[in-house]
């Protein structure tokens, strides 16, 4: 059911990032809010955004926040008073800069500057170190420590990538999961320690979605992908194979794929373009319930310990 309703954006949420006690929302307004959810209310609005903010990641250990529009990535340190809390840009190119980059004019900017290209997706791994940032068929890796790319994920997919999730090997090495267009699942490791600058796929997940891919789920070596063909695909990474793929899992776009808050990854949410919740079982595929949580599109999904929260209008 229900619980809470956080409204205060002007236009449709595009994503949504939770703690316990922090929500963080990014929206088509060029805004994102911050929620104290223990008052339930708004305590600040980061703006300053070229476009749309599609993508919002917050590191709680760092006390970060990520957000993506048009081929930027602004770095907000909440830790900073509200008057310098942007303290980089990362473009889409590999550049970063301190402060902000701000929009030449008040209204939203539909050019990308020349050698940028839009950024669909950011993802931290596990150790809140490595930034990946997904914009046209490359995955960028940025070393959070210096905010400076160090490599790229290439020569994977033959369309923009639109989904990333991120995994712990080892304490220098990430699994880094790739949804796109072109619609393939790929995937890499990538060992932050070394001296490479290019990762090429470590296997191409076959077969296929029908359609692009719009969400990921990674638990262990346990993957699902959610698609524009409305099947959500679960996969064993160890195997490097397709274990099921549920056809038909909605009426319309796989939108959003997260696990249930406190069960270990046993029970996978799915929400998608027709405002529909879906909860199922990650180990046997079944669907054990479904709630009409929207009358509008689901465009994200997130948890928290205790919680579930969609973004929409």
């Amino acid at each position: 059911m229900c619980t809470h309703i956080a409204e205060g954006h002007s236009r449709p949420v595009l994503s949504v990032c939770a703690t316990d006690d922090m929500l963080f929302t990014g929206s088509k307004d060029r805004t994102v809010k911050v929620w104290d959810l223990s008052r339930g209310q708004e305590i600040e609005s980061l703006s300053g955004h070229h476009n749309n903010v599609v993508v919002v990641r917050y590191n709680e250990s760092s006390r970060l926040v990520f957000s993506v529009s048009s081929a930027y990535v602004k770095v907000w340190d909440l830790r900073l008073n509200s008057q310098s809390r942007c303290i980089k840009t990362l473009l889409s190119s590999g550049i970063g800069q301190n402060g902000p980059i701000t929009p030449n004019t008040p209204s939203r900017t539909h050019i990308l500057p020349a050698g940028e290209v839009q950024l669909n997706d950011v993802a931290l791994n596990p150790n809140g170190t490595t930034l990946y940032t997904a914009g046209g068929d490359k995955v960028r890796v940025w070393d959070l420590r210096k905010f400076a790319a160090t490599a790229k994920l290439t020569g994977g997919h033959q369309a923009a990538i639109m989904c990333l999730a991120v995994g712990k090997i080892s304490d220098e090495e990430d699994i880094v999961v790739t949804g796109s267009k072109d619609h393939y699942v790929k995937v890499f490791e990538v060992n932050n320690r070394g001296n490479v600058n290019n990762f090429n796929p470590k296997v191409n997940l076959e077969p296929p979605h029908y359609d692009g891919i719009q969400a990921l789920a990674l638990h262990g070596d346990m993957l699902f992908s959610g698609s524009r063909d409305m099947a959500i695909k679960k996969w064993d990474l160890t195997k490097e194979e397709l274990v099921q793929s549920v056809n038909n899992a909605h009426k319309d776009w796989v939108c959003g794929l997260t696990f249930m808050p406190g069960g270990g990854g046993q029970m996978l949410l799915s929400g998608c373009r027709s405002g529909v919740v879906r909860l199922w079982s990650s180990e046997t595929c079944h669907l054990l319930g479904e709630m009409q949580a929207h009358s509008a599109p689901i465009n994200a999904l997130a948890t928290n310990s205790t919680h579930v929260f969609t973004a929409c209008k």
